[in-house]
């Protein structure tokens, strides 16, 4: 094309995306820094009214826990705990103790063993009930890893860590840091989804790689700035083109303003185009070829290391009736004997969201409630089928959107005769939630989430499953048009400013 072609592409897209890629920036430097930022809540009345809580949905009821020897029930969830009675009419806050901050109060479970001691989880720690308020435990040689589950067995509590596995005895002071033996399907390849995922936020080369990633972003926000002005001076030089001192500012800003565009768009070229590549790549359609594909570990990297679980971990459940353990894992589900037993490939098991599971316990005639956004499946090891409980029809695994017709968040036993489902998005009519709880705060690392993703442009309906892709796309062409106009020319050429 010729390079009036290219600088109305560069002009047009720019001016379009300008407002998406400053988001994209914005948020992208939060999400790279999760823990400076977790005790920072956003209330929900600033965002768009699908984010409000209706019903329960949205992962504001995760699961519950009848107390013993009372008659009061904990609900918990992503905005924490709450007391309520057999009839769950009155509901009061049991989050003291826990930190500010509603991203620490995303409860992942809560167990009450045989001493009647209360434990909660969330991903930054483990709590224990003591007196009015929760306290925090210490787990041994925990460094950053993030928890996602709690169950118990016996007099044994365990705590599930994405790579190892915390055990307890009465009376729970002392936690044993345990690693599970590699599977017997090992081969020592990741997973390419994580991979791009880690690239993208530069977490994959530590700190080090977040710090240069955040610097990408401050400097596409300044081209994203530097382009609006080289659009928006000259309509002002015009304007006031009688005022000489306001003139010869704006024309110096413009400028410095180009200069600063051409050389960064330039010389960080390969980074920007990197940056924009993987981050279209994490977001359906392309998403969705990644998730089932493997790659050698990158060497001396975060993935690089020798625990074959590495952030694989997500839940454990004893199965009585197989007398043996069950794993959840990011690839799929595993069987053991014992907890130094080879974790062995479970052959048919439901299909389970690349989100993760939401619920996953024993329904009254032995067999396994399993639900993520893929679903709500009824598992009987005994004979390997799999049937959706919804329809009771029969299913086998299938690969898909990561978000199912019907995406279950929670479910409530103890209750009713029947677990109660939540799902994400209906909530469920089934338990009456505060009108109040409506409006309880998202954190602001969730927010950026949302922006990131673009899911937080809900007037785009089931097109935000798609806007990445979209976006992506422009993004690449708009950097890469500005990369044409603005290389050196050849010599004996000339460029127009």
């Amino acid at each position: 094309m010729k390079r009036r072609v290219w600088r109305k592409h560069h002009k047009w897209f720019g001016l379009i995306l300008v407002f998406f890629m400053l988001m994209f920036c914005i948020s992208g430097i939060v999400l790279n820094h999760r823990e400076a930022v977790s005790g920072v809540d956003v209330s929900r009345k600033w965002l768009p009214s699908a984010y409000r809580f209706d019903r329960w949905n949205h992962g504001l009821l995760r699961g519950s826990w009848r107390c013993v020897h009372t008659d009061s029930m904990l609900l918990y969830g992503s905005n924490g705990i709450w007391q309520t009675d057999s009839q769950a009419t009155v509901f009061a806050d049991f989050n003291e103790g826990l930190p500010a901050g509603t991203d620490h109060r995303n409860v992942r479970a809560v167990v009450q063993t045989a001493d009647s001691s209360l434990f909660a989880l969330t991903p930054y720690a483990l709590y224990r009930r003591c007196g009015a308020a929760w306290r925090a435990v210490g787990l041994p040689d925990r460094q950053d890893e993030w928890l996602s589950d709690l169950t118990q067995t016996g007099d044994t509590l365990i705590v599930t860590g994405r790579s190892h596995l915390y055990l307890s005895v009465y009376p729970y002071r002392v936690f044993e840091k345990r690693s599970l033996k590699a599977p017997a399907d090992a081969d020592g390849k990741v997973s390419l989804f994580r991979t791009v995922w880690l690239l993208h936020s530069g977490e994959l080369f530590g700190t080090p790689g977040k710090l240069l990633m955040d610097g990408v972003a401050l400097l596409l926000s300044m081209l994203c700035v530097t382009g609006l002005l080289y659009w928006l001076l000259p309509h002002l030089i015009r304007r006031f083109s009688k005022q000489g001192q306001i003139r010869m500012a704006a024309t110096s800003l413009l400028r410095t303003s180009l200069r600063w565009h051409d050389a960064s768009g330039r010389y960080a070229f390969a980074l920007l185009m990197w940056v924009s590549f993987t981050g279209w790549c994490l977001r359906p359609p392309v998403l969705l070829a990644l998730v089932g594909s493997k790659v050698p570990p990158v060497p001396g990297t975060l993935l690089d290391d020798d625990n074959a679980w590495n952030d694989k971990l997500r839940l454990l459940r004893y199965d009585p009736t197989c007398a043996d353990w069950l794993l959840s894992t990011s690839e799929g589900f595993y069987a053991l004997s014992s907890l130094d037993a080879v974790p062995v490939k479970v052959a048919q098991a439901p299909s389970v969201s690349v989100m993760g599971l939401n619920v996953w316990q024993k329904d009254r005639e032995g067999r396994w409630l399993v639900g993520s956004f893929s679903g709500m499946f009824v598992w009987n090891r005994a004979n390997g089928k799999v049937h959706d409980y919804f329809t009771g029809n029969e299913v086998h695994e299938v690969t898909g959107p990561p978000f199912g017709q019907r995406a279950v968040s929670g479910c409530v036993s103890g209750w009713q005769s029947a677990p109660l489902v939540v799902e994400y998005v209906q909530g469920t009519a089934s338990l009456t939630m505060p009108e109040s709880f409506s409006e309880l705060p998202m954190s602001l690392w969730n927010v950026a989430l949302e922006v990131h993703t673009g899911r937080i442009y809900t007037i785009l309906g089931q097109g935000t499953l798609i806007f990445i892709f979209f976006a992506g796309l422009a993004a690449m062409w708009c950097i890469y048009s500005g990369y044409v106009i603005r290389k050196k020319p050849a010599s004996g050429s000339s460029r127009r400013i």
